[in-house]
């Protein structure tokens, strides 16, 4: 079977905060909505946060649907490892066409506590939707995802404070 070759794409960005407070805010499930404004809920599905098989179910306004409806995305840990500061994320099942499709963050120290946020992503070919419109759209969503890090990463030490 001839299988098409999947679609990548990545984006970077800096967050000025140490790798610290960027790794507690990015690894933990329960704290999406803070830093992704189109995610509304996160559902521990089955399995334990942090450790591969964790199965999680997200949903919100990631992708517009036709139907006005909530997009959702079930997503299975297949990686987390603290030492390097990285995790992979595999999209299990959705109602927004990107079943199978990986994720990974991966955050470098930069040094002068900033951290360098890499996500990367690889996705089955779409039906009826350009490759560089698809991988244009996901790396603006994950974009904006990666400048809000360090403002949800504010919100919370006021909070403590």
């Amino acid at each position: 079977m001839n299988k098409k070759k999947k679609w990548r794409g990545s984006v970077g960005g800096l967050v000025d905060a140490p790798i610290n407070k960027v790794w507690k805010m990015v690894s933990l499930s329960c704290r999406l909505h803070e830093w992704m404004p189109m995610v509304e809920r996160c559902t521990d599905l089955a399995g334990e946060e942090g450790i591969p098989g964790y199965i999680r179910l997200v949903s919100g306004f990631m992708f517009p649907q036709e139907d006005g409806d909530r997009s959702w995305i079930k997503e299975r840990l297949v990686n987390m490892d603290p030492e390097s500061y990285s995790y992979i994320y595999k999209m299990e099942a959705s109602n927004v066409g990107l079943d199978g499709s990986m994720n990974s963050l991966k955050l470098v120290d930069y040094g002068e506590d900033s951290t360098l946020v890499n996500w990367s992503f690889e996705i089955d070919p779409l039906e009826g939707v350009s490759e560089d419109y698809t991988i244009d759209y996901l790396a603006f969503l994950y974009k904006s995802c990666i400048n809000r890090i360090a403002g949800a990463i504010e919100s919370t030490d006021r909070k403590i404070k």
